[in-house]
């Protein structure tokens, strides 16, 4: 098997990918590089003839609230049918552009704008239909940005634009090999050769998962490097080796300059990936139709939302 995981940016030079490979019980991980034509590295992970799978720390799905009323039967064949749609993905200056037809907002910080503004434009009840239930906060986690809103440090908005609109849209509608998790079914039963595999992995998720807590920011060196001994040991309780390139990335705190944190990302989610692909990590979907068709679910996530109203 191989498995991925790609930290996404709208910015090109701040997209990364780990890859690591598995014989038998135990994976060879290889030093984050990036990911350059997003079809390219898929056409590669789908070149050996394995099952791969690909994480990505992007949304893939919509509000339930939105997706109500629509004639697609789901997500992946929404998502499929955006192929060309350039004026979905054009992010709104003002709230007399929001609509169904063009969600993103806003293109830059405005006086008095508000989130249920937003919703309102949309033909949402309120604020919190915005968000999908794996966005909400849970006992473990505070809440994560809406799948649309565009602004701010910890938005996911302008990454969905970028991979929706730039690469899955496009290659969907042209019958690429991808079956996307939770829509097509358990992970496990979507590892088949010929196929790619792609799930909504996060970070800071997998951080979590794996028992690792840095003591300071993830964007400075040093506590990047401070983490290098606890990575290792749960890279190994994963049966993960790193070759040479990436044992010596991890004891640097991968990098001083402004990819370090970008590099970090890829192999914190290819780690998270890899727990689930192992059943170290429930491969766990909550049985909600809407999840499962529409909203989509965080992989190796099982906290449920506080707020499910």
């Amino acid at each position: 098997m191989i498995a991925a995981h790609a930290d996404w940016s709208l910015d090109p030079r701040k997209r990364w990918v780990s890859i690591a490979r598995r014989q038998g019980r135990h994976w060879q991980a290889s030093a984050p590089r990036l990911v350059g034509d997003p079809a390219t590295l898929a056409a590669h992970l789908l070149a050996e003839g394995s099952p791969a799978a690909l994480g990505l720390d992007l949304p893939l799905g919509v509000p339930r609230g939105f997706a109500e009323n629509r004639p697609e039967r789901d997500f992946p064949a929404f998502l499929a049918g955006l192929a060309g749609k350039a004026d979905f993905f054009a992010v709104s200056p003002t709230l007399e552009t929001v609509s169904p037809a063009r969600p993103f907002y806003p293109a830059r910080g405005i006086k008095g704008m508000t989130r249920l503004a937003h919703a309102t434009a949309l033909g949402l009840a309120d604020a919190a239909g915005l968000s999908r239930l794996c966005d909400r906060a849970t006992a473990e986690r505070p809440a994560g940005a809406p799948v649309f809103w565009t602004l701010g440090a910890n938005q996911s908005g302008k990454a969905a634009i970028s991979a929706w609109r730039d690469w899955l849209a496009p290659a969907l509608a042209a019958g690429a090999p991808f079956r996307l998790w939770p829509f097509a079914g358990a992970l496990h039963d979507l590892l088949r050769p010929g196929q790619l595999s792609i799930a909504e992995v996060y970070p800071a998720e997998a951080l979590r998962h794996l028992g690792l807590k840095l003591t300071g920011s993830k964007r400075a060196e040093a506590p990047r490097r401070a983490l290098a001994p606890a990575l290792r040991d749960a890279m190994a309780a994963l049966h993960v080796t790193p070759d040479a390139a990436l044992a010596e990335m991890i004891q640097a705190g991968f990098g001083s300059d402004a990819a370090g944190e970008d590099r970090f990302d890829s192999l914190i989610g290819l780690l998270g990936l890899i727990g689930v692909a192992d059943g170290k990590r429930p491969d766990f979907i909550p049985e909600d139709p809407m999840i499962r068709a529409w909203e989509g679910w965080v992989l190796g996530q099982t906290a449920l939302p506080l707020n499910q109203a």
